[in-house]
């Protein structure tokens, strides 16, 4: 269900107020600011309160406010998100952004992807950024918003990024951005793997980042780290998280990423990526990938 209404300021700012699913959005733009119009930004908005709520279970919050901002130029550019009044996210967003850039965008997905994780400090940011950059790739695909070739054609681009250089310290202790934000994600695949492998593809880390949203409510809780890793690993029935947090942040372990996407069946060809299901652990590739149920109650 989908009701609006507009409010204009002194300053020409336009808000509207929308209700997605049971969660109350407030967004603050100025429509002509965008030449795309208010309708396909209401669009992008909700398509991404509808991805992060499928890969969840629900929408982390129950109020969101999204203040966009606009810049010269094209596509969605820059956000950051708070758990202020529940959830605020802004937005850096192009006045010449095109349906096709909203339709493709993966920053909104990524901020809101925040809310549902617990304020677990500035030295585990790698977790934050790095399950926000694993989440939206899976979240996404999950909503036929994007293919799983897409999603690992970047993971070849860029998970590299994240292995360990000289004088790495680990994950607790390197704070470069490749290792926050591809490092963190390399963490969550890692995990996610062993997680399925562990549980015969019944559960994932999924319901591990599930679990961690019912019990804290998201970001607006501050957690320790390995509460969340408890908790996580309590849900599946593991301890993959706990003891892969202990081999990677205080040592730079650097896993064998082209064997495991070989495994998962999952091969470049040229600029092609290849998805092959006779691979060993296809069936897990396929299980990370596949829909899961949402929660019936709140």
């Amino acid at each position: 269900m989908l009701l609006c209404c507009r409010v204009a300021s002194a300053a020409e700012t336009t808000i509207q107020r929308l209700t997605m699913d049971g969660v109350e959005v407030r967004l603050e733009m100025d429509s002509a600011d965008y030449g795309v119009g208010s309708s396909a930004i209401v669009s992008w908005v909700r398509r991404a309160e509808q991805i992060v709520s499928g890969y969840y279970g629900h929408f982390p919050t129950r109020r969101l406010a999204i203040q966009l901002v606009s810049e010269p130029g094209g596509g969605v550019q820059t956000g950051k998100t708070w758990a202020r009044g529940g959830g605020f996210i802004r937005i850096n967003i192009g006045r010449q952004v095109t349906e096709a850039q909203l339709l493709n965008d993966w920053v909104l997905v990524h901020e809101m992807t925040h809310l549902a994780l617990p304020d677990v400090g500035e030295e585990h940011e790698w977790l934050s950024e790095g399950a926000a950059v694993y989440v939206e790739g899976i979240a996404r695909v999950q909503a036929g918003n994007r293919t799983q070739q897409d999603v690992f054609a970047e993971q070849f681009r860029a998970m590299p990024r994240g292995m360990p250089q000289s004088g790495d310290q680990g994950l607790d202790h390197t704070h470069t951005w490749g290792r926050t934000y591809w490092g963190g994600a390399m963490f969550c695949f890692l995990a996610d793997v062993q997680i399925h492998q562990q549980t015969g593809n019944r559960l994932g880390l999924q319901d591990g980042l599930r679990a961690v949203l019912e019990r804290s409510g998201g970001l607006s809780a501050d957690w320790p780290v390995m509460r969340v890793f408890a908790t996580a690993d309590a849900a599946t029935g593991t301890h993959v998280l706990e003891e892969l947090y202990a081999q990677m942040k205080d040592q730079p372990m650097a896993p064998d990423l082209a064997g495991l996407w070989e495994r998962l069946g999952v091969r470049r060809d040229g600029n092609e990526v290849i998805l092959r299901d006779d691979a060993p652990l296809a069936n897990v590739r396929r299980a990370i990938m596949q829909v899961r149920a949402n929660r019936t109650s709140s």
